[in-house]
């Protein structure tokens, strides 16, 4: 058997940036195994694979890393999105349409521009709201980024798990220099795992240049030693920005680069919504570019 597939650099406007995804537009057929087995074939930091929907949405939409499948993610999302778009493969009504992915965390909608000139974007909003899990020691944190204990920030939130539907442990650092020494320390990490957290580090820093956080992010458990651009942990960033904002009603945004330490610079856009003193809803958008297509074998 043999498969269409399409790779796709996402939260960029140019080949080779941003953050690279391989999509299946129509996995009928594959089981678990076999998916896992072709995202580790392809091994960038996450595979998805569309299927009819189940719900009467537009598609049903499975995510698998090199090493597990997750039951949401970004920068998947925002791809997948884009590739059905370029293919014509969803209804666009006046340059611009909505999408619902149906997926393991939930119903993830996706919304659609595709101007007659210019790169399309894709913007989603996370299937769940913010939600803030445990606070970790500092010098653990630390060690598992092979920075010390003084290079942490601690002001605005210990560093703590934070999700829209994928965890993630967050980290503010005190400058970019920092940022950029950052290193992943397997030894340090598992202590973490030892604790039953997942060591999926999110780090980030406030910037005064033309972007308003620069992030870095290492998932070496699964199978991402670090990744260009994670659009659920900067869109779980935004949610706990914004749980911190004074303001208790509101929309607030911010522009985060990632992924320049690797030679794969991204643009993610992230919002959040206040009402009421708590966090309503929590998106990420951004572009993409079309690199390559193929097909792929299956025994």
């Amino acid at each position: 058997m043999k498969y269409k597939y399409y790779i796709c650099d996402v939260f960029t406007d140019r080949r080779f940036g941003g953050n690279q995804l391989a999509v299946l537009t129509d996995a009928e057929g594959l089981g678990t195994r076999q998916m896992q087995q072709i995202a580790r074939e392809f091994n960038f930091s996450e595979s998805t694979f569309v299927f009819p929907p189940e719900q009467g949405n537009t598609r049903r939409v499975r995510i698998f890393t090199p090493a597990t499948e997750v039951p949401f993610a970004g920068h998947p999302n925002v791809g997948t999105a884009f590739v059905l778009a370029s293919l014509d493969a969803v209804e666009m009504e006046e340059k611009q349409t909505g999408v619902v992915f149906e997926e393991k965390a939930g119903l993830v909608p996706v919304t659609i521009q595709k101007p007659d000139d210019g790169p399309v974007w894709c913007e989603l909003r996370a299937p769940e709201t913010i939600s803030l899990g445990q606070a970790l020691p500092v010098d653990l944190v630390a060690a598992s980024v092979s920075l010390s204990s003084a290079d942490i920030v601690g002001r605005t939130h210990p560093p703590r798990v934070a999700s829209v539907g994928l965890p993630f442990i967050m980290v503010e650092l005190r400058d970019r220099s920092v940022l950029e020494r950052a290193r992943a320390n397997m030894t340090e990490m598992e202590k973490i795992e030892a604790l039953g957290v997942t060591p999926d580090i999110h780090l980030y820093v406030h910037s005064d240049d033309e972007f308003d956080i620069r992030a870095r992010m290492f998932a070496p458990f699964d199978g991402v030693p670090e990744d260009p651009a994670t659009g659920s942990a900067n869109c779980a960033l935004a949610g706990l920005l914004a749980h911190h904002e004074q303001a208790g009603t509101g929309m607030f945004a911010w522009r985060i680069a990632q992924g320049v330490e690797m030679g794969r610079p991204s643009l993610l856009e992230t919002r959040a919504e206040k009402s009421d003193g708590g966090v309503t809803d929590t998106w990420v958008g951004g572009t993409c570019v079309m690199v390559s297509e193929g097909v792929i074998y299956i025994d």
